[in-house]
């Protein structure tokens, strides 16, 4: 795979979620976007996977498919993982590890399978396995053998500035897919009520403000062979940063929560452009200026707290909406239609509901409040 290689490049979502990437990934101008299930495939180079890790918000992580071929028994598997050219891909210097899974075919023995192209990457290119090794990833699905590089390395809903969390954090990731489901493109305020380490705030400013997500952040292509510093540096020095014309607002009971938010939105460098203060539900205004998105992530039962104790937070919250934002949008994820309906929110027909957390989610969505 020299540098100018096209190849199939796939980036990870959140189940229910990869028509809202595939959308993202389109937006960025990348090949003939597809949602498969479990994110979305492309095509390209190693430039274009590079840039998947700097731009893309919603993916948590970029695989390049390196090789794919049927296989059907082990000895077989030992030949042609043998012939995968590793050279192109690894480096020597560079450990490695392997992980395989195997679905709905002969070769059943995922541990098998590992060892397999752990030998043959050892033997033939003289790189060491380890447990900070860049990941190779075999997958075996109705006998294809498909072999991916994981590009992206620690998963990239770790932008690089949430040093402090609240309890049952929400990952950037996903709430940069939260976002387009809610229609929001970057031109319109945003204010979350219950913004715990405000993530929703901060992912919402950066979109506004045009600025990559993975700009503060290393990534497993850097220990790639077809890694280029030069270029990657170049690629990475483009700017089309802007100062955004509103002010993203987050507030909280907890103080806490306030002072996490204010020191992830510095070190994600939109302080100057966020807004965060201790304030309770009943306490909730519309800020100055012009209506935009209210989003928010508020407890659930089996995440932080009673079920029973949650619907008067829930009605309350439905209320300030109804009452003092006339010319808004709601956003609210929620894990029960019980705990949506008693907002009293004119909720648009929801989608699936999205793993998150050990749990169920769904994003419901009004219209523009009258």
């Amino acid at each position: 795979m020299t540098a100018d290689t096209d190849f199939e490049i796939f980036l990870s979502a959140p189940p229910g979620l990869e028509d809202l990437l595939a959308e993202e990934v389109g937006g960025k101008g990348f090949k003939r976007p597809k949602a498969v299930p479990g994110g979305v495939v492309t095509r390209g180079g190693w430039p274009e996977v590079w840039r998947a890790n700097l731009w893309i918000r919603g993916a948590g992580r970029v695989l390049a498919r390196v090789d794919g071929f049927r296989a059907v028994h082990l000895a077989q598997l030992d030949t042609l993982a043998r012939r995968v050219r590793w050279g192109d891909v690894l480096r020597r210097d560079v450990p490695f590890r392997v992980e395989a899974s195997c679905a709905g075919s002969k070769i059943y023995h995922s541990g098998a399978t590992a060892e397999r192209f752990e030998r043959a990457i050892r033997e033939t290119l003289g790189a060491v396995p380890g447990e900070d090794g860049v990941l190779v990833m075999v997958r075996i699905e109705n006998d294809f053998c498909t072999v991916s590089v994981d590009t992206s390395g620690e998963p990239l809903h770790k932008r690089g500035y949430k040093e402090a969390v609240n309890a049952a954090p929400m990952r950037e990731t996903m709430a940069a897919l939260f976002l387009r489901g809610c229609g929001y493109e970057g031109n319109e305020p945003v204010l979350d009520p219950m913004c715990g380490s405000g993530t929703f705030v901060i992912e919402a400013a950066e979109i506004a403000a045009r600025l990559n997500p993975g700009r503060a952040r290393a990534f497993a292509f850097e220990r790639l062979a077809s890694f280029d510093a030069e270029a990657w540096e170049r690629m990475r020095e483009v700017r089309s940063a802007r100062v955004p014309a509103f002010r993203f607002h987050g507030s909280d009971r907890d103080a806490g929560a306030v002072a996490m938010s204010l020191a992830n939105a510095a070190r994600a460098g939109v302080e100057g452009f966020c807004a965060f203060r201790r304030a309770s539900i009943s306490e909730v205004m519309p800020p100055d200026g012009p209506p935009g998105l209210v989003i928010v992530n508020p407890p659930y039962g089996s995440r932080l707290g009673d079920k029973g104790k949650l619907l008067p937070l829930y009605q309350a919250f439905g209320q300030v909406m109804l009452e003092r934002f006339a010319g808004w949008r709601v956003g609210m994820v929620a894990n029960e239609a019980r705990l949506a309906r008693a907002t009293g929110l004119p909720f648009l027909p929801a989608g699936a509901p999205v793993p998150h957390g050990g749990l169920r989610v769904t994003l419901y969505r009004t219209a523009v409040l009258g």
